[in-house]
């Protein structure tokens, strides 16, 4: 009789694994949406996550379509798996076998983190080689890092052993979007009612404090420590440059979540160019939200001189209206915005700006909302110049808060929340008109 071995499972009929099980050359334990392990334990996350694509469907889509995985056929999970003929040292905190007309069709390795706990590097390219020898070629990890899509994997492999293989990742802020966007009222819905109160319960557990799956809540040391450089006119360290980037590329994408989930529809984030070169010569950062339906993209820009943060969309005026029509129509449009939402409105009223993009002119005009009148008297409007748009602008100064690494966060998203609802839900670009035909249509005879 042959020796059954590990090596090159995919591609098998899932009797082997099953044989390869019962002479204990793979060793695994049990996934339960209700563990028998701490609250914080990184095992128990395992095991109510896999449990959780295991008994919602939708929710299994989903990120089996983000890894690539095919979602024919059946799955199954496991976690503490052990291919103890090929490395026993080695225990995958999860595996998911995919199996097509009773073939190994897929096998993806997942490995866990928690709280402050982070990705080594050593570990996965370890887990890449066991992944190897059976014949896998997916990998994917979830921590509290942020990175800007799934295929962005935050460490950096070995060339060797990348090869051919796909690596992925996503934040525990991220799988809980998913989630908590498939309760939404949309066409995204769970349609078993009783899979709609697990993904509750799971999504209950996974938000909670004491889980150690954590949003970003504070900028990083390299932050304030570059706003110190900034304001006391000192030399910026080159590792406080790429500190800062990075801290603030974890908050757009801690932003754009948090969007999401007040929204009910994913929030993108748009890249933006030179980013490094342009926070060293300008002392600026920039992120440009991406939000179905809205007015515009929303740009967001940190600005470490003036410490102040700018939120702005575009807005289109009617195209047949001169400069004047074009300035109350636009007056009118905010002050509806007052209309719908007093309190809130009064709160940042003098923080908001409107830029009138000029025809032929690089330069817009700036005038604060509450002096919008001023505008008609402005010496290029009397010129008959064309104002080809606006810009609604929301400009709020975080003095020495901005050098503050919880407190910056907790403005920053208050404000994105508060200009969403105030202002830019409300806003709406005037409609295009159908081109005219510009010479005499001759009828046939």
């Amino acid at each position: 009789m042959a020796i059954l071995k590990s090596n090159d499972l995919v591609g098998k009929d899932f009797s082997r694994f099953e044989e390869l099980v019962k002479e204990k050359k793979i060793i695994y334990s049990e996934v339960r949406l209700i563990p028998q392990l701490k609250t914080k334990d990184e095992l128990a996350l395992t095991s109510i996550f896999l449990s959780s694509l295991r008994l919602i469907k939708e929710y299994r889509d989903k990120i089996f379509k983000e890894i690539k995985l095919t979602r024919a056929g059946k799955s199954y999970f496991f976690k503490e798996m052990c291919f103890s003929d090929i490395d026993e040292k080695s225990r995958i905190d999860g595996v998911i076998i995919t199996v097509v007309s009773k073939k190994i069709k897929d096998i993806v390795f997942l490995e866990v983190k928690n709280g402050t706990n982070q990705l080594e590097k050593e570990q996965i390219e370890r887990y890449i080689d066991v992944a190897k020898k059976i014949g896998s070629k997916s990998l994917f990890t979830i921590s509290n890092k942020f990175v800007e899509h799934p295929s962005d994997f935050p460490l950096n492999i070995d060339g060797n052993k990348k090869k051919k293989f796909n690596l992925y990742h996503f934040s525990w802020t991220y799988l809980e979007t998913l989630a908590q966007l498939l309760l939404f009222e949309n066409d995204e819905n769970i349609d078993d009612e009783d899979q709609v109160e697990l993904m509750k319960e799971v999504l209950h557990f996974l938000t909670h404090p004491k889980s150690g799956t954590n949003g970003y809540h504070q900028m990083n040391d390299g932050w304030r420590d570059l706003h110190k450089s900034v304001k006391t006119n000192d030399k910026l360290k080159p590792e406080d440059l790429s500190s800062a980037i990075l801290s603030w590329n974890e908050e757009e994408k801690d932003m754009s979540l948090m969007l999401s989930r007040s929204l009910g529809i994913l929030v993108k984030t748009k890249p933006i160019k030179n980013i490094a070169k342009t926070l060293e010569k300008n002392r600026i950062v920039k992120s440009r939200l991406e939000i179905k339906d809205a007015v515009s993209d929303l740009e967001i820009t940190a600005d470490f001189t003036r410490e102040t943060v700018r939120m702005e969309v575009s807005v289109r005026p009617p195209g047949d209206s001169g400069s004047i029509a074009k300035i109350t129509w636009i007056k009118k449009l905010i002050e509806s915005c007052n209309k719908k939402n007093v309190e809130l409105f009064s709160d940042f009223e003098k923080e908001i700006w409107i830029d009138s993009d000029i025809k032929f002119y690089k330069d817009s005009i700036k005038t604060q909302f509450i002096n919008i009148d001023s505008l008609y008297e402005d010496e290029i409007i009397k010129q008959k110049k064309e104002i080809m748009g606006f810009k609604v602008v929301l400009i709020k100064d975080f003095k020495n808060n901005f050098g503050s690494k919880k407190l910056f966060v907790s403005i920053i998203e208050k404000m994105l929340l508060e200009f969403y609802e105030g202002i830019i839900q409300h806003l709406k670009n005037a409609p295009k008109k159908a081109p005219k035909l510009q010479q005499e249509v001759v009828k046939q005879q």
